[in-house]
């Protein structure tokens, strides 16, 4: 059987054909897009008898389906054939010939115009001015109407461009020879390529990109969408309604217009797919919707209609624009806020998805849905979950959960899915490593600004949240939230560096209101940082750094090193978000922290230490250094490890002691006297990894020193000597020699 017939088909024949119903146009790209001048050169060109290509159709098999014509409303046979190719040129000659109008891109109707001057046998786009024009037909419309007489159209043109004019007999003899040539135009042959049913979707779009060239490549959703114009069309014309709705505000009414993503129609397609059939690639889709057997091959039209009428059902619930805005506000509660911070809208359609099974197929709360959602969605941006090969992840997806029977397993198992990805490893490693890139639209970077939102925070130096600063309701001139170069890339170009995908890194930008990033300009960091740091507070710097991952002293340190160090708080920051979406942590000022009794409960590990006194020998009652000594070698092990919880005033077994009996005059000299102990005997550098405060526990004061991980190798200070310790399980390790130089390569290089 060959592939295809060859026909040549005259205007008048394709035009009867669609008003018999043996031609359907299924609008398989798109709606009516050709702008109206496109119009006006085809009917030139059939005029002059230039080819106008070639049309190609496509049996489809649809005997028993109603397929609408692009006549209105035009349902009066079942149509056999759809376009392939030519879709523009033949409802650009429907609409014109029968005076019909045609839905165009926003969904509004309009009736397309085209006049026509007979004498100097040009064609024109109808407007005011041609209206008044004598010399024109305005509309060639009038020329196939069924009740028309040329010979009275050729007439009356004369006898009124005569009323304005002299008109020589040659003038009128040409003038009712070209409005005859005009109406014969319905006689020009187009050759059309008829596919033959049989032939896959595949071949069509090979043949369609072949005769195309570099046109419009089709791909599964154009078929599923052909198939629902042949057998739901109505369903195609929803999709498409609430795709173009989202592009624009709202004039008051309700819409499916949001902030984040402007869906297209096949994407809202795949959101239906999804929760109704189940599935993520559009290849299996197509031939499950066409009914076919998987035995003969045949298509069933019982199974195709059941195919329809699962993804109706679907549609119905994935086009709800109350599902629709409620799930999107878990993409909020995320803290993302516009698509700005969206790298993949495939991970915003396949989360809805899983939100509508939750709430269709298990009939999960809302709210506890949305908030599952948004954990779920957190973790597939920030992974780029559904960047490389989406189909295949989102099937994969699909398939944990379609043994599934209750709402709590659903839950449940999309939170293990989670979990399975950010795991330690993923938070102390590969996101640092993420973030280590230049790229402008980085998961990560977006992540991380998330997080910043998620937390509350204020932009950098700034009373001025970042969440109102990136209100996408808020549209000026300029961005009220700028990413500043924290080393300003004059300043980095006067050490020599000036390669984008250095001075770009992802980890030297921090959100900034543009005021002050026009007033930072060029200058260094050692310039411009401390006299905005001196105008924080101690705990307002704290958080402050935190949230915007800055190491204490950071415009001392060196590029590569400063890059690295806060590459690792910045995942922190996202790690603390996290926790805080998944635990619904109320606290949005400083990083979660076990509380002092949940710290002793948890005994001494490889990160917590107690120690009863700082400086005193509860034995002899006196000053010891002996018990400096101690405390600094826990500081140094954290220090060199990463990073630790030091408690002083309680006991080895967990006995809350209070810290009188080291008999300081008050908390603040207690404290000084710590920071001059780690600077004099560690070093200086290490003070900003080291932070303390006073606590309450049992009527008792307690000294909580949270050690971060330390930028560099630190040794204690013992005389003489120069230590090196480490934390090995729930103690302190001293290391000598060689072992010193093997642990600090394998830990700081």
């Amino acid at each position: 059987m060959p592939l295809f017939t060859t026909t040549s088909f005259p205007i008048n024949a394709l035009i009867e054909d669609i008003d018999l119903g043996k031609i359907g146009l299924p609008e398989l790209q798109r709606p009516f897009v050709w702008p109206n001048v496109n119009v006006r050169n085809l009917f030139d060109s059939l005029y002059r008898g230039y080819p106008a290509g070639f049309l190609l159709f496509w049996k489809t098999g649809a005997e028993g389906a109603t397929l609408r014509g692009i006549g209105a409303g035009n349902e009066k046979a079942v149509p056999e054939t759809a376009i392939v190719d030519g879709q523009q040129r033949l409802t650009s000659l429907y609409a014109v010939v029968k005076g019909t109008e045609v839905l165009r891109a926003n969904f509004n109707k309009e009736r397309i115009r085209i006049a026509f001057s007979p004498l100097s046998e040009k064609f024109e786009v109808t407007d005011a001015a041609i209206v008044k024009d004598k010399s024109f037909i305005p509309d060639i419309s009038e020329l196939w109407k069924s009740e028309t007489d040329l010979f009275s159209i050729a007439n009356k043109y004369v006898e009124q461009l005569s009323s304005v004019r002299d008109l020589t007999l040659e003038q009128i003899r040409h003038a009712q020879s070209s409005i005859s040539k005009l109406h014969n135009l319905l006689s020009y042959q187009f050759v059309a390529l008829t596919l033959a049913s049989s032939v896959d979707a595949e071949t069509i779009a090979e043949v369609f990109v072949r005769i195309n060239g570099e046109g419009k490549k089709l791909n599964q959703a154009d078929f599923i969408m052909t198939l629902m114009s042949v057998f739901w069309d109505k369903g195609r014309t929803e999709l498409e309604k609430f795709a173009w709705s989202a592009t624009r505000p709202s004039d008051g009414q309700a819409s499916s217009y949001n902030h984040f993503i402007k869906p297209a129609p096949d994407q809202m397609l795949r959101a239906t797919i999804g929760l109704g059939l189940k599935r993520a690639r559009l290849e299996n889709v197509y031939a499950v919707l066409r009914g076919r057997d998987a035995v003969s091959g045949k298509d069933d039209p019982s199974k195709r209609d059941e195919q329809f009428a699962l993804l109706a059902k679907a549609q119905d619930q994935a086009l709800n624009l109350a599902n629709w805005h409620h799930f999107l506000s878990g993409l909020k509660l995320a803290g993302y806020r516009s698509e700005k911070m969206i790298s993949s809208q495939t991970a915003i359609i396949y989360s809805y998805v899983l939100y509508l099974i939750g709430i269709c197929d298990f009939g999960i709360d809302k709210s506890a849905m949305r908030q599952a959602v948004a954990e779920f969605f957190f973790m597939a941006a920030l992974t780029g979950r559904y960047t490389t090969s989406p189909e295949t992840r989102f099937e994969s997806d699909l398939a944990q959960i379609r043994s599934i029977k209750t709402g709590e397993d659903y839950l449940d198992r999309l939170r293990e899915m989670a979990a399975t990805v950010l795991t330690k490893d993923y938070w102390d490693i590969s996101l640092p490593n993420a973030l280590a890139t230049s790229a402008a639209r980085s998961p990560s970077l977006f992540a991380y600004q998330a997080a910043l939102i998620k937390l509350d925070a204020l932009a950098l130096y700034s009373p001025i949240k970042i969440a109102s600063l990136l209100d996408p309701a808020v549209i000026g001139t300029k961005s009220a939230l700028e990413q500043h170069h924290l080393f300003p890339r004059g300043y980095l170009k006067t050490l020599d560096m000036t390669e984008t995908a250095q001075v770009n890194q992802i980890a030297n930008f921090a959100p900034v209101e543009w005021p002050e990033n026009i007033k930072i300009a060029a200058k260094s960091p050692s310039e411009y940082v401390p006299p905005l740091d001196a105008q924080l507070g101690g705990k307002e710097r704290e958080i402050m750094y935190f949230w915007h991952a800055l190491p204490h002293l950071w415009w001392d340190l060196d590029y590569e090193t400063f890059l690295r160090e806060r590459r690792v708080r910045m995942a922190r920051v996202v790690q603390r978000a996290w926790e805080e979406l998944t635990s619904g942590a109320k606290s949005k000022a400083a990083p979660l922290a076990p509380t002092v009794e949940q710290i002793i409960l948890g005994r001494e590990t490889e990160s917590v230490e107690f120690k009863s006194t700082l400086r005193t020998n509860l034995h002899t009652k006196q000053v010891d250094d002996k018990m400096q000594l101690s405390v600094l070698k826990t500081i140094a092990g954290f220090l060199n490890n990463n990073g630790g919880t030091l408690l002083i005033g309680v006991a080895d077994d967990g006995e809350v002691l209070g810290l009188d009996a080291d008999n300081f005059p008050n908390e603040d000299k207690y404290g000084l006297h710590l920071v001059n102990l780690i600077a004099d005997r560690i070093g200086q550098i290490f003070l900003p990894y080291v932070h303390a405060h006073f606590k309450d526990q049992d009527d008792k004061r307690v000294l909580v020193v949270r050690c971060e991980r330390g930028p560099k190798a630190a040794f204690v200070k013992d005389g003489a000597l120069q230590r090196f310790y480490v934390r090995g399980g729930n103690a302190t390790a001293e290391l000598q020699g060689i072992a010193i130089t093997d642990y600090v390569t394998k830990r700081f290089d």
